[in-house]
């Protein structure tokens, strides 16, 4: 039988009968669907992290020196207690860490910590404190839209002059210029010079409740009382310069702290890639049970084909002893029933490709996760389709083409 007959037949197999073809594509629907939604939720957050996650968190071309990494998946019990054996980092020490960084490159001493806030006319609110350097503005690109960051300057005088997101400036100065006005964070007032552009929010967190100070005004103690320095933040001129700064950096603090040969770094270096590495384990970790469902229904859906197509032998005896009398080969009996199984299935997949990407639309417009299709994810899908529902046909369609044409014509 020729290829498009078969799916002719089958088609209108499908047609003249709804209800069970309905239920006999439910199983695969329903697992393509969960596989279709879950792909583009992890694609979306994978395209969300690489380009905005990186950049607003994380900064591009950046290198960290920090007492311990920011992202430690799978941290042990024995991996905390070194790190909080190390050694605190303070300002000395950053500044032989800046003297290293290649030349064009920006760097900012940066402490950050969540403290409550009040002024203006709104009620206390926890705000992100930072106390940072001038270069922070431009290693987070962050825009100014009314008034302006803070200089050097301002930075090396202690000053206490702060700039704040959008967010903080709607809650403390609803319907006013927060410029020049006071607010205090943690009991400490601080003259408002600018506000940051709107950020957005990464993974439903707020950029913009922000407030950022010099790291030498009294926001440095309120976040840090020891005195001492979270990270020494550096931006090269391009990714080439960031490994060589890095190695700079591991050869002078290595012999600041006398670390012999044999010793492991007493200190983190740590790069865009490190946070990436991270969301990579945990991306793959998201797919492997993120697809286990899906993978559920389509074996369900299998099944569900593989009991229909034996029924339908059972129904069409009759029909295949005709056909064979007037000269049907096994092969032809085989191939009818193999292509039926797989248009069923491959339909099935193909609804379930539109249930899918309205899931994920869903799914990102109710929630903070991000979702992007992904067109391989598609065409995975009906050949996993077509795939599920050859392999489910393969017996049925082996019986129908070892039945006896005269005990097949018999059959009432």
């Amino acid at each position: 039988m020729p290829f498009f007959e078969a799916i002719r037949l089958a088609l209108n197999t499908i047609r003249v009968q709804k209800l069970k073809s309905f239920f006999t594509l439910l199983g695969v629907m329903i697992g393509v669907m969960f596989l279709i939604a879950v792909i583009s939720i992890v694609e979306g957050m994978s395209q969300y992290v690489e380009n905005d996650f990186a950049g607003k968190i994380i900064g591009v071309n950046t290198y960290n020196f920090r007492r311990r990494p920011d992202f430690t998946p799978n941290e042990t019990e024995e991996q905390w207690r070194e790190y909080q054996r190390r050694p605190r980092i303070y300002a000395a020490e950053a500044e032989l860490v800046r003297a290293t960084i290649p030349p064009g490159s920006r760097s900012a001493i940066t402490n950050e910590n969540f403290l409550y806030a009040t002024g203006g006319t709104g009620r206390p609110r926890m705000v992100e404190a930072v106390a940072t350097e001038a270069d922070y503005f431009q290693i987070k690109k962050f825009g100014i839209t009314n008034g302006r960051a803070f200089t050097q300057q301002e930075v090396q005088a202690g000053s206490r002059v702060l700039v704040i997101g959008v967010e903080v400036a709607e809650h403390f100065f609803p319907d006013l210029d927060p410029v020049g006005r006071e607010l205090r964070v943690k009991g400490i007032p601080y003259q408002i010079i600018g506000v940051i552009e709107k950020q957005g929010s990464v993974f439903g967190f707020s950029m913009d409740r922000l407030a950022i100070a010099p790291w030498t005004s009294p926001l440095h103690r309120a976040i840090r009382p020891r005195g001492d320095v979270e990270s020494l933040l550096v931006q090269a001129p391009s990714l080439e310069l960031v490994n060589e700064g890095i190695e700079s950096a591991r050869e002078v603090l290595r012999g600041e702290r006398h670390l012999g040969p044999g010793k492991p770094d007493n200190f983190a270096l740590e790069t865009q890639d490190s946070a990436m590495e991270f969301f990579r384990g945990l991306k793959s970790k998201m797919v492997v049970f993120g697809t286990a469902l899906p993978a559920i229904g389509l074996i369900v859906g299998a099944l569900v084909i593989m009991n229909i197509m034996l029924v339908a032998v059972a129904e069409r005896t009759r029909e295949i002893g005709i056909r064979k009398a007037l000269g049907a080969t096994r092969g032809d009996i085989l191939s009818q029933f193999l292509i039926e199984a797989a248009t069923l299935s491959v339909l099935g997949a193909a609804i379930g490709i539109g249930g899918g990407i309205a899931l994920a639309k869903l799914v990102q417009a109710l929630t903070p996760l991000p979702a992007a299709v992904a067109i391989w994810s598609i065409f995975a899908a009906l050949a996993l389709g077509a795939g599920v529902g050859i392999v489910a046909g393969v017996y049925p369609a082996s019986r129908a083409a070892r039945l006896d044409p005269i005990e097949a014509l018999r059959q009432e």
